[in-house]
């Protein structure tokens, strides 16, 4: 028998879900909303309707893509829902043109058709453009207008044939609970019983999350859209059906974008100042603010001089309508982990509407969503990124930069500094210069290392947020010794009764080995599907340390654990030096009266030790490829282990060194990094770590899986040809000038003099030596298909 099931709210989200979830044979499923249906007056019931496919995210652009084929396939009373207009971003700058050759190649990664259009093309296809006053224009056919009001309906008439009931008027008043599971819903106008409730209420979402106790971090923002008076030049180019026949065009260099209603032009405008929602608007559409004309007055002006035909009209209404924002510009999706039933589908604009209703409904219906959702997942916040004030500022800021040029390793300004690790001050003596990363302040290189004079020169846009220094860095690691800050990376403790049989399993390698030993291990999905790669140390017969990605491995882990297994983070009460170089047992040697040997302290073992007057837990790994270890002990007395170190250190020549250089080394060695090189739609043989499975080990979470999880792709190591090139990730990867696939991670390789590059390629051409070409910014690099790893393919320098 299928689950009865409550959607709260009737807008694009929720209506999709319905129909969804009806489709796959959920027929009990009954919507609620406030408002009155199918304009309930939510921010679908105002939204402009623009669907624009391109996204730096491999998974959003797939949520917008089918977005855009199921909308394409609904009418309602034989009315589009959604029409392919296309869509058309100009540029006035050359640093736009430049990024749009970037849009280009990330459209082709992720297999959107596109194209470079020049300023002559771009005018033949929105003639009230003016050629002179733009460079160039990026084009995707497939792009188009939403009707969401239409596209509303037709699902839910779909949903509802199928046997789903939609009450409009019904305000939520609470949600029913019982023993940690979710009862129903309380209304207004009675009490509706459900085994699952989805919250889908757009911008009311936080409201309903505090009947829950469950923090939804989103914040509601007002957005300016006008729509000028009839425009001479449109009379006649669209009657009351078509409504619309040119490109959506948008001009982001001065955060406009621009939709025909007939005759008429709509224009959008994020140049404004934040304006966060504390109120709402008055009934039927909450959604909707008095318009601001002085806000507007910049749009105007610059939209008259790039389309000059809007000089022989006006703007004859506007509104401030209403949008989720979040910390991250990503939705929220996932369940409540202390309320099960209790889903969340937040922060959802029309553009991907669809696409994540039906991830989720995959979710409900079939355990696991196709599509990798860690971006977009509920629990991918740290606890302090929840704080309300936190929420705002990067929410304000991500309202700010939806039009801007934003540089992959572009960190947020505030607020800053939040999380510190004990060697900061050290750091901040040393000229390291900070990143940001989940809160933590991440030293990428120093400056008071010297930098490198041998490197070939970068281009603008990969010289951004890198420094030579990192080349120093990454050579000093390889011939002296250097010192990382490890603490960022998150620690969990799990212990008690059942600990050792619960992690095994849950993870794919053989964790049952003496105390002192360290795993590296994988967590998958039902499907057999990478959810997280892990290191396990046992530090006593039911006491393990992991390294771990991020709270979603934490939360992976509460939702498998016994009552008998304790799961603690302990993250921000220690801290960790990573002690890597051929010189690193001459620095920690002569610190401690433990034996550091080779052969007392093997490669992938753990041991406690006292440093100094410091006690701590030396684990023998090596993310870089060389000779040392990973360094724990307590947070208040860190500071101290970093002065021993680095004091035991300076006859060796030793360095601070950072991110930057890192990544190159770990590249280099082939050592994988999850979230980018692989993800929950790779296995673990298709990413080259199947030495991580243990198949004879017992049942595991995802083993039923592995045998039938078919792949035709490999991860797959790549250089490229000319010493000089330099990517950083997403690029497409081409072969006799057709797409084959795309790029994970990058970064120029000091040991081997060149670029390397880590793709995701068919079989065939995964094999060394097959010659490919990667695109940057329009320019195809030769590339070569290396065997891996690069750098010391026998691992004598880390086990020495």
């Amino acid at each position: 028998m299928n689950p009865r099931v409550v959607i709260i709210g009737a807008g694009v989200v929720g209506s999709a879900l319905a129909d969804e979830l009806t489709g796959r044979g959920w027929t009990d499923v009954t919507v609620v909303d406030q408002g009155p249906l199918f304009t309930p007056g939510g921010s679908s019931s105002h939204a402009p309707g623009l669907v624009f496919q391109t996204n730096p995210s491999k998974t959003m652009t797939e949520l917008a893509t089918y977005t855009v084929e199921k909308l394409s396939a609904l009418t309602l009373d034989g009315q589009w829902c959604f029409r392919q207009v296309g869509g058309l971003e100009v540029a006035t700058t050359e640093a736009r043109w430049h990024d749009l050759k970037r849009k280009h190649g990330l459209a082709t990664s992720w297999g959107v058709e596109s194209a470079l259009l020049s300023p002559a093309e771009c005018a033949s296809r929105h003639p009230l453009l003016d050629p002179d006053r733009i460079l160039g224009g990026f084009h995707v056919p497939t792009d188009g207008l939403a009707k969401a009001v239409r596209a509303v309906e037709a699902q839910a008439r779909r949903a509802i044939e199928r046997g789903a009931r939609f009450l409009g008027e019904h305000t939520v008043t609470g949600v029913g609970q019982q023993g940690g599971r979710v009862t129903g819903v309380e209304t207004d106008q009675g009490f509706i019983p459900a085994d699952v409730v989805v919250c889908a209420a757009g911008f009311w979402g936080p409201r309903i999350g505090e009947m829950v106790g469950l923090t939804i971090p989103l914040l509601p923002l007002a957005h300016q859209y006008a729509k000028t008076g009839p425009v001479p030049a449109m009379a006649g180019v669209n009657d009351l059906v078509l409504e619309a026949s040119r490109p959506i065009l948008r001009h982001q260099d001065q955060d406009l974008y621009y939709r025909e209603h007939g005759d008429r032009i709509g224009i959008g405008y994020y140049g404004h100042r934040p304006m966060p929602a504390r109120t709402f608007g008055e009934a039927p559409m909450p959604s909707v603010l008095p318009f601001t004309p002085e806000d507007f007055a910049p749009a105007w002006r610059e939209s008259v001089a790039l389309l000059p035909g809007l000089a022989d009209t006006a703007v004859e209404e506007g509104i401030n309508g209403i949008f989720s924002f979040t910390a991250d510009g990503f939705p929220l999706i996932g369940e409540h982990r202390e309320l099960a039933g209790f889903w969340v589908a937040e922060a959802v604009w029309v553009t991907h509407s669809a696409g994540v209703a039906r991830s989720l409904a995959e979710w409900l219906v079939d355990g696991q969503p196709a599509v990798d959702l860690h971006e977009a997942d509920l629990h991918r916040f740290e606890q302090v990124q929840l704080a309300p004030a936190y929420v705002e500022e990067r929410a304000k800021q991500n309202f700010i930069e939806v039009y801007d040029i934003v540089h992959p390793l572009q960190p947020m300004e505030r607020p800053r500094p939040l999380r510190t690790s004990p060697f900061h001050p050290r750091q901040v003596a040393l000229g390291a210069v900070f990143l940001e990363g989940a809160g933590w302040e991440r030293p990428y290189w120093y400056t008071s290392n010297d930098p490198a004079t041998d490197l070939p020169v970068r281009d603008e846009w990969s010289a951004r947020y890198w420094s030579p220094i990192a080349a120093t860095e990454a050579r000093i690691t390889r011939e002296r010794v250097a010192m990382y800050d490890m603490t960022p990376l998150k620690r969990l403790e799990v212990s008690g009764p059942g600990a050792l049989e619960f992690l095994q399993h849950l993870t794919t390698n053989n964790l049952d080995k003496t105390v002192g030993s360290v795993t590296y291990t994988l967590m998958l999905g039902f499907d057999g599907g990478i959810r997280s790669d892990l290191t396990v140390a046992r530090l006593g017969p039911q006491v393990f340390q992991i390294g771990a990605n991020g709270p979603l491995d934490e939360d992976w882990m509460r939702q498998h654990a016994p009552n008998s297994v304790r799961i603690r983070d302990i993250t921000g009460g220690t801290c960790c030096v990573g002690l890597w170089g051929p010189l690193a047992r001459h620095v920690l040697q002569p610190l401690t009266r433990t034996d550091f040997s080779h052969d007392a302290l093997k490669y992938f073992r753990a041991q406690p030790a006292f440093v100094g007057e410091v006690p701590v837990t030396a684990m023998r790994l090596s993310y870089v490829g060389e000779l040392g270890w990973e360094i724990y002990t307590s947070a208040e007395l860190g500071l101290r282990l970093w002065d021993m170190l680095w004091e035991a250190g300076q006859e060796h020549g030793i360095v601070a060194a950072g991110r930057s250089a890192f990544n190159s080394l770990r590249l280099e060695k082939g050592y994988r990094a999850w979230g980018a090189d692989m993800t929950t739609e790779h296995d673990p043989v298709s990413a080259g770590l199947e030495f991580a499975v243990r198949m004879d080990k017992g049942d595991f979470i995802g083993r039923a899986a592995l045998a039938s999880f078919h792949s035709d792709r490999r991860l797959t190591c790549l250089t490229l040809d000319d010493p000089a090139a330099v990517v950083l990730g997403k690029e497409p990867v081409l072969a006799d000038g057709a797409p084959v696939g795309y790029v994970t991670s990058a970064s120029y390789g000091y040991t081997i003099g060149r670029t390397v590059a880590y793709a995701w390629l068919p079989v065939g051409l995964s094999v060394p030596g097959t010659a490919v070409t990667v695109e940057y910014f329009g320019e195809r690099l030769p590339a070569t298909v290396a065997a891996e790893p690069l750098f010391d393919p026998k691992m004598e320098r880390i086990r020495r």
